[in-house]
């Protein structure tokens, strides 16, 4: 299992594209595995046949555990296949021996007898479901040899489970360290006890889960601050509607509002570096390099935030081009692990969904996150040497969320406000 980033130490193995004595290319990708980061394809280091897998799919492995093997010998791939022994695995990658689940004093002798092997994951939702030993028997399994899986688990569920008996025993957990835990006698009901049959169920999607876990750690790790600004955006919207088509035309790419609003934010970051930090217990990392991330609609409703590596030194030409590579791939879920990592700091364009501002939640282990909203056209005051005038001008607000652990209302609100000026007294007659 290869390392995908960091901070991974593990990954799951969604597919495999290639079975037992399939000839395989050096670099034909012969899996997919999935992160909390990204999914990604799998491309094989060497030309052979296809050896033992070690491991079903959906099955959650630690990075660097042996997951196959490929045959590169000259001897028979299949007489190897049958007749070569398993590999010795390590206890660092060994499955975690099946928990032995009493569910009651009547049904001791049968589980106790009991060999099915239930994956970690497997026993991971039942214990989330509240399904007992008997109904995870019961369920008919899809795997390799029977085996159940997350797929069969999940339609278990779907499907309807069977009336549970009326008395609810006492449940016994017992754990490799031979410790038992007595659970409450209280039965837990799922959430569609009381439901009417006018509610659809919706399972999350591992993504969403992720997202979800995400979003709550980083409410329950920094104490958010959000602070606003308006800014009269004119020249900017005006100068990139007159360079579009020639910008286009010289460099073919379309230019958004987004690679501006980047290069105010690197900008301002020169100005405030220790908005560009992380926190460790009680230091403060400072950031040398501006690493901005973009946070992307997915199609299926999700997010992604794929990091665009040393902004400040791209031109306003690099930084479209990187903002509509980035942003594509990430909706053809094409982005590499490396593309999505090491992120200092957030951008998130809320005005896409016609929203004039936002209170985002900070993407840790940053510090702050910017939203941008919709550009509208409004009535506002202007200064000029014969006095105040009303006129019509484009104006947008921005909205910045800061932990304020280690950025006070002072940092956050200077910072938001020398972006702000950065857009409003933009360049209107640079060239491209």
């Amino acid at each position: 299992m290869p390392k995908m980033g960091e901070s991974i130490i593990e990954a799951t193995i969604l597919k495999w594209l290639k079975k037992e004595g399939d000839p395989v290319e050096a670099e034909e990708t012969i899996l997919e595995i999935a992160t909390d980061k990204v999914d990604s394809e799998i491309p094989s280091p060497s030309k052979g046949v296809m050896g033992k897998l070690l491991f079903d799919e959906n099955a959650v492995v630690p990075v660097g555990a042996v997951i196959a093997h490929i045959l590169t010998g000259d001897s028979s791939p299949e007489s190897e296949i049958s007749s070569k022994p398993a590999p010795a695995v390590s206890a660092s990658t060994t499955p975690t021996p099946a928990r032995s689940i009493q569910v009651s004093t009547d049904q001791q002798a049968q589980i106790e007898t009991e060999n099915r092997f239930y994956s970690p994951l497997v026993k991971s939702i039942a214990k989330q479901e509240n399904i007992s030993r008997q109904e995870l028997d019961s369920i008919q399994g899809t795997g390799e040899g029977g085996r159940v899986t997350k797929r069969d688990v999940i339609h278990f569920l779907e499907t309807g489970r069977p009336q549970s008996k009326p008395s609810v025993p006492t449940t016994i957990i017992e754990t490799k360290s031979s410790k038992s835990i007595s659970a409450s006698s209280t039965p837990t009901f799922s959430s569609s006890a009381s439901m009417s049959g006018a509610v659809e169920i919706v399972e999350m999607d591992r993504m969403r889960k992720l997202i979800a876990d995400h979003m709550v750690m980083s409410k329950q790790t920094s104490p958010h601050v959000t602070s606003f600004v308006e800014v009269d955006v004119t020249g900017m919207v005006k100068w990139r509607d007159k360079v579009k088509d020639e910008f286009a035309k010289k460099y073919g790419q379309k230019i958004t509002f987004t690679p501006l609003f980047i290069e105010a934010v690197c900008r301002a970051i020169k100005d405030y570096p220790m908005i560009n930090v992380s926190v460790d217990g009680n230091r403060i990392l400072v950031k040398r390099d501006i690493n901005i991330g973009m946070a992307a609609a997915l199609p299926s409703g999700n997010l992604i935030v794929p990091v665009i590596k040393n902004a400040d030194r791209l031109n306003l030409a690099g930084l479209t081009y990187q903002v509509n590579d980035l942003a594509s791939r990430a909706r053809a879920n094409k982005l590499k692990p490396e593309e999505i990592q090491e992120g200092s700091f957030t951008l998130t364009n809320v005005g896409t969904f016609g929203n004039v501002m936002g209170t985002p939640i900070i993407n840790q282990p940053q510090v702050a996150i910017l939203a941008t909203g919709t550009i509208t056209k409004k009535p506002a005051v202007i200064e000029t040497e014969d006095g105040d005038v009303i006129a019509i001008r484009h104006m947008m607000f921005l909205s910045l969320s800061y932990d304020h652990r280690v950025v006070d209302g002072s940092l956050g609100g200077s910072f938001l406000k020398r972006i702000g000026d950065y857009l409003e007294k933009f360049d209107t007659k640079q060239t491209i």
